[in-house]
């Protein structure tokens, strides 16, 4: 057990937390969720010693061990990829480098011995004798090949860094595990893994998490973070914002008798319970949400963007065409013969083991980048905005962000006057006196919320999205991915939000070195597809990805 007893924290005139009192317990998964800067990593450096808070204090259960996902790439460079996955037990790492010590030691004397003797007893209770071995486990099994095992940190690339740090985390069955964003860099089928594993642990997780799948796989409570306290809620995140959504609808709802409002919660709990049941990693979940009473469910005060996307004209009958579109970069094929043609109603998630691939399939069909070989066609009733992945070149100069917005004000806008700006600044939270921020000052979340601005101004038909989520909090994300539902427009995406993928795209487009993959299914149908697999395998196979 861990809890948090009248912890308060201050940076200067800004307080984070004050007075926090919460504790978690064995077998349970909290995901920490709350606005960009509302501290929830900052809290994790708290639990794990790395900031002391400047009231109050931290107690874990004698004798239980805790585990922190390192964020630093570089801490362990001198290390080899297998000793940095052992160091994560330190405890153990320390007793097997003490007994080793001693029999190296050629003056060692009997009484050392005797203490070697007890060393390693305790090394085996630790599990050290198959610890190599555990190691290696958690390290192929995410993805990281036995040939890099003897390799130093600093020889390997750093996405493999990223996996090697989670098996570090992961190592010797901590009691306490404190995971920030641990989905990052990883890929959907080793997400898929971590998923499973956290589903089953029986000790304490604590998890920061943009990933809203991931959260829903994995949590038994939400920790929210806001206003300076923390309160924890029973369920995942899908249940949190579902609950908290309906309970604020039934707040403002003053003509429901209360005896109707009170079955409808009722009712939403028996709906969470039972679909709880029909996942085997939700066990805990369920009996969470069966002990779970209404006066549990409280609205949330969260600020939700208004992220709605008007198209001016309808699509015609010709939208996009590619033909025999192909690029490789540096000797490097990023896809090849790449044909299609965009239908009405469609709305297409692209998807390519090489992370630069849609990134710069989506820049050729946006006119950025050039292709090799093929072509492409735009309708001529499209009207497309492109969110890109990268963004800075949008705010080299200094300007206030009314000004900055009036810049992409289209023809067809004939009164884009200062409450029109306004208007759709506001929607995406910018108010009052943020609107005369100047663009050099903004954070990477506040970059995106105005490029989705820029965009609502255009009036689309056709949206073109490169990591749509990056850099927003799950508010943001939520209003984003129900905006991109209710389009009546094309969407052309890619994504590492799964729940982002699964509800927007009815069609699966993957992008190969060898050709692509062509789908009308969504896209859990396609990643369970048996033939799918076995395309995948075929395409990607003999193929060098750097």
């Amino acid at each position: 057990m861990i809890s948090v007893n009248n912890v308060s924290l201050s940076f200067g005139k800004r307080v984070l937390f004050d007075e926090v009192n919460i504790s978690f317990t064995k077998g349970n998964c909290y995901g920490i969720i709350g606005a960009n800067g509302a501290g929830k990593s900052t809290f994790l450096k708290i639990l794990s010693g790395e900031i002391e808070p400047n009231k109050g204090k931290i107690d874990i259960t004698p004798g239980e061990r805790l585990a922190v996902l390192k964020q630093n790439q570089f801490e362990f460079d001198e290390q080899t990829v297998l000793n940095t996955v052992l160091m994560g037990h330190s405890k153990m790492w320390q007793v097997m480098h003490k007994k080793d010590a001693i029999y190296l030691d050629p003056n060692a004397t009997e009484d050392d011995y005797m203490r070697a003797g007890e060393l390693e007893a305790e090394f085996g209770e630790m599990g050290g004798y198959t610890a190599e071995s555990d190691a290696a486990t958690f390290l192929s099994e995410l993805g990281v090949k036995e040939e890099y095992h003897p390799s130093l940190m600093k020889d390997i690339p750093s996405n493999l860094k990223v996996r090697v740090l989670l098996a570090q985390a992961l190592f010797g069955n901590p009691d306490v595990l404190l995971l920030d964003e641990p989905t990052n860099g990883l890929d959907i089928e080793t997400i898929s893994w971590l998923e499973n594993f956290l589903a089953d642990y029986e000790n304490i997780v604590l998890v920061v998490s943009h990933d809203r799948h991931f959260l829903d796989a994995v949590c038994t409570h939400v920790a929210d973070v806001d206003r300076m306290k923390i309160k924890i809620y029973t369920g995942n995140y899908t249940f949190w914002y579902e609950s908290s959504q309906l309970m604020a609808r039934q707040l403002s709802d003053k003509n429901k008798k209360t005896e109707d409002k009170r079955q409808a919660l009722i009712d939403f709990i028996a709906r969470f319970s039972a679909n709880a049941s029909k996942s085997r990693q939700a066990t805990a979940r369920k009996k969470a949400l069966e002990k779970l009473t209404i006066e549990e469910i409280e609205p949330s005060n969260r600020r939700y963007p208004g992220i709605i996307f008007q198209p001016q004209r309808d699509v015609g009958n010709q939208i996009l065409n590619v033909e025999q579109l192909s690029k490789a970069v540096e000797g490097r094929k990023l896809f090849d013969k790449v044909n299609f043609s965009v239908n009405k109603g469609e709305k297409i998630a692209f998807l390519s083991r090489d992370p630069l691939a849609v990134t710069t399939f989506f820049e050729i069909i946006n006119g950025e980048e050039q292709a090799d070989k093929g072509k492409y066609e735009w309708g001529t009733t499209i009207t497309k905005a492109y969110l890109p992945v990268e963004n800075n070149e949008f705010f080299d100069e200094r300007l206030p962000l009314i000004e900055w917005l009036r810049q992409y004000v289209p023809p067809h806008v004939t009164d884009a006057d200062e409450p029109f700006l306004r208007g759709f600044l506001g929607k995406m939270l910018f108010s009052g006196d943020d609107i005369m921020k100047t663009t050099n000052v903004l954070s990477g979340g506040e970059k995106v919320r105005c490029m989705i601005s820029r965009m609502m101004l255009q009036n689309p038909n056709l949206i073109v999205l490169d990591q749509p989520t990056n850099h927003l909090d799950l508010e943001s994300i939520q209003s984003f991915n129900e905006g991109c539902q209710t389009f009546p427009g094309i969407v052309l995406l890619t994504s590492h939000d799964h729940t982002f993928l699964q509800t927007v795209a009815n069609r699966i487009i993957e992008l190969t070195p060898k050709g692509i993959i062509d789908r009308l299914m969504t896209f859990d149908e396609y990643m369970e597809d048996k033939r799918v697999k076995e395309l995948r395998e075929e395409m990607y196979r003999e193929t060098v990805m750097a």
